[in-house]
C-alpha cells in the first residue's frame, strides 16, 4: 500500500472513531475512554494514540461539530426566501448534528478562557445575521437581540436532542417542536 493510501486509511479510521464517539457520547455523555474505544471497535491503546485523552477527544468532536454546522449553514441557503423559511430549513439541516451539539453544549471547558474555537463565533455570526435579517424585514421581534435568538436556537436544539435521545419525544417531532416554539416567541405580532 502506498504511503498516501495508508494516510487515507488512517483518516477514515479517525473519522470512524470520531463518529462512533459522537454517537456514544450523545447517548451517554459520561462514557469512559474505554467505552468510546469499544464503541469504535478499537483498543484503548489505539484510541489513546489518536486522542491523548478525553479532552483531546472532546476538542476533536468540537471541530467535527463546528464543521458539520457550517456545512448545514451552507446547505440552508440562508439568504433565500423569508428569514422564517430559512430558519425552518436551518433546523432541518442541523437536526442530524443536534445530538453532537447537545453533548458539546454541556462541555464547559470548550467555552471558557482563551482557548475557545473561533468556529463558534463564525456560527454565531451567521445565525445572528439570519435573525437580524428577519428583524429588518419585519418578520421577527426587535426587542429580542439576534444574539439571544441564536442562543435560544442552540438551547432548543440541545434540549430537543436530549428529549429525543431519552425517548420523551418522538424523533419525527424534533423539527416541528423546535421551529414552532422558537418562531412562536420570535415572530413579530401586530
Amino acid at each position: 500500500m502506498s504511503h498516501m493510501g495508508y494516510r487515507c486509511l488512517m483518516a477514515v479510521d479517525r473519522d470512524h472513531v470520531l463518529r462512533s464517539a459522537a454517537a456514544l457520547l450523545t447517548r451517554k455523555s459520561t462514557a469512559t475512554m474505554d467505552e468510546v474505544a469499544r464503541a469504535a471497535g478499537i483498543s484503548r491503546a489505539t484510541l489513546h494514540r489518536q486522542f491523548a485523552g478525553r479532552d483531546a477527544l472532546v476538542r476533536a468532536l468540537e471541530a467535527l461539530g463546528i464543521e458539520e454546522c457550517e456545512a448545514a449553514l451552507d446547505a440552508t441557503r440562508l439568504d433565500e426566501g423569508t428569514a422564517q423559511e430559512a430558519l425552518r430549513r436551518l433546523v432541518k439541516e442541523l437536526e442530524r448534528v443536534a445530538g453532537l451539539l447537545a453533548f458539546l453544549y454541556t462541555e464547559n471547558q470548550l467555552f471558557e478562557g482563551e482557548g475557545q474555537n473561533e468556529g463558534w463565533a463564525r456560527l454565531d455570526a451567521r445565525m445572528a445575521a439570519l435573525f437580524r435579517r428577519g428583524q429588518e424585514d419585519g418578520e421577527f421581534r426587535i426587542d429580542l437581540s439576534p444574539a439571544w435568538l441564536t442562543e435560544a436556537l442552540y438551547g432548543l436544539m440541545a434540549s430537543g436532542a436530549w428529549a429525543v435521545t431519552e425517548g420523551r419525544v418522538a424523533a419525527k417531532d424534533f423539527h416541528y417542536m423546535i421551529v414552532e416554539l422558537l418562531l412562536g416567541g420570535a415572530l413579530r405580532r401586530e
